[in-house]
């Protein structure tokens, strides 16, 4: 993913009282903004970035180029530096309602949501019916785990704008994460007969329920596909939809036929030499003298937990399981710690290399960086114990977990590796996890994800806690006993009944966390082996066949 270069950066500096400018140099700024816009409307980004630069060199309090260097970090998914051109643009115009609205945006996009609650709650205080900030506060309550406050938002939004197209799909996906799927039903069915984003509707539709009989909206998806004015996500929700379906009816190779469309679809690469390439990089940075140079290093705290592993590996499961407990809090799929290393400076280059090396690492620049983190989950939850970040694809940085917090719990929850990766490609993941495009590649990828955590084991004996999905089935209260005692928490019967537990779930998982332990997906990919031999042999001696 194209990033923009380091020199924004040094216009990210404290805001001072902008001085007046003469004629001139306003004139050739204003001319410059005006290009500057039209590379951008263009999208021509490296032309705007580097007027935007000089714009900003000559000028660094011009509002307008702080609000175009922001649209230019989000059109790259630099959502983080977005959120700093923006804190400068509020900065300088506090009682703006556009300043604060793109701020939340931007927040909400970095996975900051508790940010981007507070930022479009002071929209909301100047202008209470302005619709699209009353959608984007329901989406950022649902997304921070509070979807039961996102439901009166999307309601009065639809009474002040009942033919608003994506209001009603994100108070289904409010509906949802609270559990509540008959209700779902009712507003996709309406969003789907009134024509707003009816693809995605079909979609959400098809995970509300388990189908042992063709319903009717299966051909009413096939009629959609034969449209040729179809965009790309739509083709893949509605192919999705009908895998879904097909895969509840027990039409099990008709179901992988229609997730392959899906993922084909899709159209998603992914270099598994570039990603390889990195997990070497990775294994050889975090070693045993490393980690002994940095001693001391980090916050000693031991409220974050970590529950990392491969998507669809028992992750949601866990931490429902945790999250029962009084003490513990969980905060779902955060993006902080990535935004944080990041911030710093220590991300990877396409070739795999790591842009900064952590021998670089500071004893004050890990406390500040875990301060960072620290401080933004405690919000969520300031008098919990324990408070859980189920990022699965934090397994990549262990290690930076084991610097910046040496006292973290760390859980890895595993599975069955066919089972783990099918579930994987049954499932509509964005364009960051290419791997799941093909199932040799999937293959091919986990093998990679689980060399790392075999270093990861062997570089922190003790500090990482494996929770198998298939063990957790056999034996619910052993392995939920040794959980929470791996926590240091006492017991607690709550972790039993962990799917009475109300709390909003918003990952695939949230049918399957609100009912009791099951065991029918042991071995289930059984079921499609004539259709999954390229994943089965890029598994290699990882498959247990």
């Amino acid at each position: 993913m194209s990033r923009l270069p380091t020199s924004f950066a040094k216009h990210l500096k404290p805001v001072r009282q902008p001085q007046m400018r003469p004629p001139a140099a306003k004139n050739g700024v204003e001319e410059a903004l005006r290009r500057a816009k039209e590379h951008y409307d263009r999208g021509e980004v490296a032309q705007a970035e580097k007027l935007s630069v000089a714009i900003l060199t000559r000028d660094p309090h011009n509002v307008p180029a702080l609000m175009l260097a922001g649209a230019l970090a989000r059109r790259v998914q630099d959502f983080g530096l977005a959120v700093s051109f923006f804190k400068k643009v509020v900065a300088l115009q506090p009682n703006s309602t556009e300043a604060h609205l793109v701020l939340a945006t931007a927040y909400g996009e970095a996975g900051e949501h508790p940010d981007a609650i507070k930022h479009f709650r002071q929209v909301l205080a100047r202008k209470p019916d302005l619709v699209a900030a009353l959608g984007a506060l329901g989406k950022s309550y649902t997304a921070a785990g509070e979807a039961e406050l996102a439901l009166p938002l999307f309601e009065r939004a639809t009474k002040l704008q009942p033919n608003h197209t994506a209001l009603r799909y994100d108070h289904a996906t409010a509906l949802i994460a609270l559990g509540r799927m008959d209700d779902a039903a009712d507003v996709l069915r309406e969003s789907i007969v009134r024509g707003y984003r009816v693809a995605a509707s079909y979609r959400s539709l098809a995970d509300t329920q388990k189908f042992s009989s063709e319903p009717v909206e299966l051909g009413a998806i096939f009629a959609k596909l034969k449209e040729s004015n179809l965009d790309r996500a739509d083709r893949i929700a509605l192919h999705h939809a009908a895998g879904k379906i097909f895969n509840d009816m027990g039409r099990h190779e008709e179901a992988v036929d229609q997730f392959q469309a899906s993922k084909l679809a899709a159209g998603h690469g992914f270099d598994i030499e570039a990603y390889r390439r990195r997990i070497d990089t990775l294994i050889a940075a975090f070693t045993p003298q490393l980690l002994k140079s940095k001693t001391g290093f980090g916050n000693p705290t031991a409220v974050p937990v970590f529950i990392v592993g491969m998507p669809r590996s028992g992750t949601t499961l866990i931490e429902q399981i945790c999250a029962s407990h009084p003490a513990v809090h969980g905060a779902g799929e955060l993006t902080k710690l990535g935004s944080v290393v990041r911030s710093a400076g220590y991300t990877h280059e396409p070739n795999g290399s790591i842009q900064k090396s952590p021998q670089a690492l500071t004893a004050e620049e890990t406390r500040s960086l875990a301060e960072n983190y620290l401080g933004f989950v405690q919000r969520m939850a300031p008098s919990s114990a324990r408070i859980i970040d189920k990022m699965p694809h934090n397994f990549q940085s262990i290690g930076m977990i084991a610097l910046l917090f040496p006292n973290a719990k760390i859980i890895h929850c595993t599975r069955d590796p066919i089972d783990n990766c099918i579930s994987c490609f049954f499932n509509t993941f964005n364009e960051r996890h290419g791997y799941n495009t093909d199932l040799r590649t999937l293959g091919l990828y986990y093998r990679e994800y689980a060399r790392l955590m075999r270093h990861w084991y062997a570089l922190l004996p003790g500090r990482i806690h494996e929770c198998r999905y298939e063990a957790m089935i056999a034996d619910q209260e052993a392995e939920s006993r040794r959980l929470i005692d791996f926590l240091g928490l006492p017991w607690d019967e709550a972790c039993l009944n962990f799917h009475e537990t109300e709390r909003s779930v918003t990952t695939p998982s949230r049918w399957q966390v609100r009912q009791p332990i099951y065991a029918s997906s042991v071995k289930r990919w059984k079921r499609y082996e004539n259709k999954i031999q390229p994943l089965i042999e890029a598994l290699g001696d990882l498959a247990e066949v």
